[in-house]
């Protein structure tokens, strides 16, 4: 498949069904992310991979949306900021941006093997780092349910065109 294509092809799901996601999938999928390039190559990351019923339980009190509940697999991706590159001039810290990366890797790499992604930032980050026990360097980012739709969805028709977004400058 054309890149383009695989870039067409992956949308945000909220359907998923029952059916298991094979390890070798996951395996794969998590292959591609743990090839994402980072700021100096530090992958300041870490991919928790949610398949036991009791803790993705747990995880819906940090995002109550009902379709999340569907999803046979959840990946919390972390952020590792005792890991990350910091710019020198101004301290800015690179772990978003490069966990960022490798989600998009997690998400294209699903769309690949026929399966469903969806972005969740908009979480009980707190809540989700007390309930995983995670240290304080450790920073929960994204949310991705993976799993097999239960139809198919479609992309929104809405892009911005080129003239509102690129800028060409000689």
């Amino acid at each position: 498949m054309k890149f383009i294509e695989l870039v067409k092809s992956r949308i945000s799901v909220r359907q998923y069904t029952s059916k298991k996601v094979e390890d070798e999938k996951l395996t794969y999928i998590l292959e591609c992310a743990r090839l994402a390039p980072s700021a100096v190559n530090y992958q300041p990351w870490k991919f928790l991979v949610i398949k036991n019923d009791d803790i993705k339980q747990f995880l819906r009190k940090c995002y109550h949306a009902t379709w999340f509940a569907e999803a046979p697999v959840y990946i919390v991706v972390c952020a590792d900021t005792s890991q990350s590159w910091k710019r020198s001039f101004d301290g800015k810290d690179h772990a978003d941006i490069d966990v960022a990366i490798a989600v998009e890797h997690i998400c294209l790499a699903a769309a690949e093997q026929g399966l469903g992604t969806c972005w969740v930032c908009n979480f009980d980050a707190q809540k989700c780092s007390e309930l995983l026990n995670l240290p304080a360097i450790i920073h929960p980012v994204v949310l991705i349910p993976i799993g097999y739709t239960e139809q198919t969805a479609s992309r929104n028709p809405h892009r911005k065109s080129n003239d509102e977004i690129i800028q060409i400058i000689e």
